[in-house]
């Protein structure tokens, strides 16, 4: 089964729980703020998505700007990343849909379409 992991405040996060509903799409619903995603699910899912580290940061919230990791990534090593990202799920990009074969990191309706095949 599809794991989706999104904050439910998240307008984002909300239309693409919509879209999911909206397309009879079954799935696993975590809220990333009460179960925030682990050093290992984090690091499975960088390496599965064939994503840069960095598309996995919410890189317009509060604490990614409060922490200035836009200046202090670049000199991080990739394990320093990961934990960073393990340490608050208010970092992680939202939301995730994870399945067999495939990690998709935000909403692109398109993307997810094209993905599942919708």
């Amino acid at each position: 089964m599809l794991k989706f992991i999104c904050y439910p405040k998240c307008t984002t996060c909300q239309k693409a729980r919509k879209w999911l509903d909206d397309n009879g799409i079954k799935y696993e619903f975590r809220d990333i703020k009460l179960n925030n995603p682990t050093l290992d699910e984090l690091t499975g899912w960088y390496k599965k998505s064939g994503l840069p580290l960095k598309k996995f940061f919410n890189t317009s919230g509060l604490l990614y700007k409060s922490l200035d990791l836009k200046n202090k990534l670049p000199t991080m090593t990739e394990d320093e990343v990961l934990k960073l990202l393990a340490s608050d799920g208010m970092l992680v990009k939202r939301p995730l849909l994870i399945g067999d074969g495939f990690v998709l990191v935000g909403f692109k309706e398109a993307e997810w379409s094209a993905t599942l095949g919708k």
